[in-house]
């Protein structure tokens, strides 16, 4: 888990990565938007990005499943990153396995500059296959939380995002009408 050390000591050049990971509904943008306003609670100045393509709740905002949400700025590419957030203490980003595979790079080069940078985002694809830049990111990360969700079948703790819709698209948006949280039991059963 986070050490809040960081927290602790904002006048330090301190940079660190942290990721936020785990399957769909498991709380992941929930816990970034709790850290992101911490940050903000301890007056650290904070810069929020989220792909611009998730459009699904709010076209700038980061939106949790409960609907708690959080301004940010959507952005186009990775690199879009090092130029919006720079002067800044704290970098959120959100849906971090849609943007390319320059993500991990820019959010090292943020740390090495003292920046700490929150990224939350699916670990695995439907077909529970490593998602976009996460296994880098996950690799350069300080800090890795992996939140699980509660099985829809049987009540246990799931790691496995399942797609209810017939669709082999790695990117498709969607939301409970799309997919359901699954241990890796239940995963397994419909494939």
């Amino acid at each position: 888990m986070y050490n809040d050390h960081f927290e602790r000591t904002p006048n330090l050049l301190r940079g660190s990565i942290e990721v936020i990971c785990g399957p769909m509904f498991s709380g992941k943008t929930e816990e970034l938007i709790r850290r992101l306003r911490r940050a903000q609670i301890a007056k650290l100045k904070v810069e929020i990005f989220k792909p611009a393509t998730d459009t699904r709740y709010d076209a700038t905002a980061i939106v949790s499943h409960d609907l708690n949400s959080i301004p940010s700025s959507p952005i186009e590419n990775a690199s879009s990153i090092l130029l919006l957030g720079s002067n800044v203490q704290v970098v959120g980003i959100d849906e971090a396995q849609f943007f390319d595979d320059e993500l991990p790079h820019v959010c090292e080069q943020l740390a090495n500059k003292g920046i700490r940078v929150i990224a939350a985002g699916l670990d695995m694809d439907f077909q529970a296959k490593p998602f976009g830049p996460m296994p880098q990111l996950m690799a350069k990360a300080e800090f890795i939380t992996k939140i699980t969700a509660i099985c829809v079948r049987c009540g246990v703790s799931a790691t496995h995002s399942f797609r209810l819709i017939p669709s082999k698209e790695q990117f498709l948006l969607g939301e409970k009408e799309s997919y359901e949280p699954r241990c890796r039991t239940c995963y397994n059963l419909d494939r």
